[in-house]
């Protein structure tokens, strides 16, 4: 941690969670979040954002989960996830426990909109069945009618009294793993809420400024909120509401931290997919030797660590540079581009060699150079995969027959 983290109003000190392994709260790093802006039906586009997000900066993502197709999406989004995956819950509670099925390794509920008593006891007991975390996510447009008019008004109290309702729900059915958000698009109201929920709560706190808008008002207006709190020692967790590539957000949030002391600043920017049914290789230790190899080099890149040659090079073509595995191979792609293919055991070796070389000339450079039979070598090996493993080898679709059977047999 930098010095200038030790200026700072020491951060008070909150319960801690786990959204997937990613720990909030605590004594844990403040984490980046931030939410895609596919349709979650839409896994390859979904996914390829994920990675773009994870490759930016964040630590968890947020998917809506409106229909029964994005829960089925999420089926086969959770498993292929870089990072733990937050259910986003309008108005159906349908949806919370289909979410719940397709493995999320989070919740988030909105008291304003999901507000049968009920309802919200069987979702908190749920999660608690399956050990998943749930953000109250109040939020001062959406605040609960009778609330608004007790209060006079979109208050601080309205917003801490909505999330105090959330969580005597909870209490009944003996479910605590809670993280708060008490947003607004006002940023004075946003920092007199969460101060009096830093005072009210010993849970951890997600910030942010929501519906700020475009940039550069809409970075303004975030970071004004978030950074003086974060300044205060409040906040465990934050997001960028910004109208914009949801990259942009996931940007901020970790500049933000950084200049602040909250995270260490780094060059390289390494992301890995989890290691699912298909994976070919062990992910976790090609990653931590290629992590090993590239940081002492410093080199300020992109790179992905992929499983399988089946889904890798296309969910992480963000990525400048990365490798998949399969059949004993490696698959080097540049931008998502197969350029070359190399023998297994020497995956790391090649990936460090291209990634200086991408550095030292450029991408259209290094794609020109590529090898011609490569990309006909990778497509094989990526249907003869499919042929040995078939086309759902994390099961997916029993998850899938649950949510429907969930969504349209209650």
């Amino acid at each position: 941690m930098e010095l200038s983290a030790n200026l700072l109003t020491k951060r008070r000190k909150t319960r801690q969670i786990h959204v997937g392994d990613v720990a909030v709260g605590g004594d844990a790093p403040v984490s980046v979040q931030s939410m895609t802006t596919t349709k979650t039906a839409d896994v390859d586009g979904t996914l390829a954002q994920i990675y773009a997000l994870a490759a930016a900066g964040a630590d968890i993502v947020r998917c809506t989960c409106n229909e029964e197709a994005a829960a089925e999406g999420l089926a086969q989004i959770v498993p292929r996830s870089p990072v733990p995956i937050v259910a986003d819950i309008h108005f159906h509670h349908k949806m919370a426990l289909a979410a719940l099925d397709a493995g999320v390794q989070g919740l988030r509920l909105n008291p304003g909109n999901l507000r049968k008593e009920a309802e919200i006891k069987t979702v908190a007991s749920e999660a608690k069945d399956r050990g998943v975390p749930i953000r109250i996510g109040v939020n001062a447009g959406s605040l609960d009618k009778e609330l608004y008019e007790r209060h006079g008004g979109v208050t601080p109290e309205a917003l801490i009294e909505s999330a105090q309702k959330e969580l005597a729900y909870f209490a009944e059915v003996g479910f605590d793993d809670v993280k708060i958000s008490v947003k607004a698009s006002s940023v004075a109201l946003m920092i007199a809420a969460y101060r009096l929920a830093a005072d009210t709560f010993d849970y951890p706190l997600h910030l942010g400024v929501t519906e700020a808008g475009p940039p550069p008002a809409g970075l303004l207006k975030g970071t004004a909120g978030i950074a003086t709190l974060l300044a205060e020692g409040i906040g465990d967790t934050i997001r960028y509401s910004l109208t914009a590539d949801p990259v942009e957000e996931a940007k901020a949030g970790r500049q933000l931290l950084e200049s602040l002391g909250l995270r260490e600043r780094k060059g390289l920017d390494l992301i890995a997919c989890p290691s699912c049914g298909r994976a070919q290789v062990d992910v976790i230790a090609v990653a931590k030797a290629a992590q090993e190899a590239l940081e002492d080099r410093n080199l300020p890149i992109q790179v992905a660590v992929m499983g399988c040659v089946v889904n890798g090079p296309g969910e992480a073509r963000g990525a400048d540079i990365g490798i998949a595995a399969g059949l004993h191979k490696g698959h080097l792609f540049i931008r998502g581009e197969i350029v070359r293919v190399v023998p297994e055991d020497e995956m790391v070796e090649a990936l460090v060699a291209e990634a200086e070389k991408l550095v030292a000339e450029g991408v259209e450079a290094r794609l020109a150079a590529a090898d011609k039979t490569a990309a006909a070598e990778a497509e094989a090996d990526r249907l003869a995969l499919l042929d040995e493993g078939g086309a759902d080898p994390n099961a997916t679709n029993v998850k899938i027959e649950r949510i429907r059977r969930r969504v349209e047999g209650e």
